[in-house]
């Protein structure tokens, strides 16, 4: 994103949502568009869409939050329901600022952020734009190589460089050598906050969050829901598997898929514009 749009154009502020403090960036003007961010080790909400905002700002008032855990906002995550934890904190955030309504894009954890988010209130939400979203087919097999590593990062020896290096050059992305190290750096600085260490978001008392309690191809409300969704998953996905696309597909009424080739878990990042391009056009679609 150009540095002076982002010093200009951007609205930042902190929202309070019960006990928590939600960090809030907002600019543009339209429709309202919620962009959820992963849960990787440091993530937080303009690193994971920096690539993608100031597009999408020529068309929509984009929202983009650190969610609770992770970034400038409050730590701490109810470990046995993640998902529908942040859903909480995410709706009323928005009830906090006055959005009735908002089209929601979510990548991974954010991803199953917003799908819960819909399940739980479908009609404060427009369209959805998932992307590898987390809690998809997660009792047929075990966890991949890169949600291992999301989940092991804190644990052993603790956090490093390396560690960190190593998840987003082989598991977050299809080319390692595209990222820059200014990008690990940043990562890795917001990862070892000491109230991230006090309390690292998705870790359970044994170390690992129960995702097998958090399947939504479990859930027979996602058959029912009308919302229209457009899934995006790159076939190289070493985080949450490619075969989560068709799941959802076969199972909510209004579902397109979307798979790009040579490409990672980072699909917003690594497509940047054709991601951009696809999620305009689908958007700002009238619903029959």
């Amino acid at each position: 994103m150009n540095a002076s749009f982002a010093v200009s154009a951007m609205n930042q502020h902190t929202v309070h949502v019960g006990a928590r403090r939600i960090f809030l960036s907002e600019v543009g003007r339209g429709p309202v568009v919620l962009m959820l961010h992963g849960g990787g080790p440091g993530a937080s909400g303009m690193s994971n869409y920096v690539k993608n905002i100031e597009a999408l700002a020529c068309h929509f008032r984009v929202l983009v939050p650190d969610m609770p855990g992770y970034g400038r906002s409050s730590k701490g995550l109810d470990r046995g329901d993640p998902f529908g934890d942040l859903a909480t904190s995410m709706l009323g955030m928005l009830d906090q600022i006055g959005v009735s309504r908002a089209h929601l894009i979510g990548n991974s954890l954010g991803g199953a952020c917003a799908l819960r988010m819909a399940l739980e209130r479908p009609d404060n939400v427009g369209r959805l734009v998932l992307m590898g979203p987390g809690g998809v087919d997660t009792t047929r097999q075990l966890p991949t190589q890169g949600l291992r590593r999301l989940l092991g990062y804190y644990k052993g020896d603790g956090p490093t460089l390396e560690k960190l290096a190593t998840f987003i050059r082989s598991d977050l992305v299809y080319d390692g050598s595209r990222v820059p190290e200014a990008l690990i750096a940043e990562r890795y600085k917001s990862s070892i906050d000491p109230d991230v260490l006090a309390s690292p978001p998705l870790l359970g008392p044994k170390g690992i969050p129960q995702f097998r309690k958090l399947d939504f191809t479990r859930d027979p409300r996602l058959s029912s829901l009308r919302n229209p969704t457009l899934v995006l998953w790159g076939t190289e996905d070493k985080v949450n598997r490619p075969s989560g696309a068709n799941s959802l597909q076969r199972r909510m009424r209004n579902c397109d898929v979307y798979m790009f080739s040579k490409t990672g878990h980072w699909v917003q990042w690594e497509r940047a514009d054709e991601f951009n391009s696809a999620v305009r056009t689908f958007l700002t679609q009238e619903d029959a």
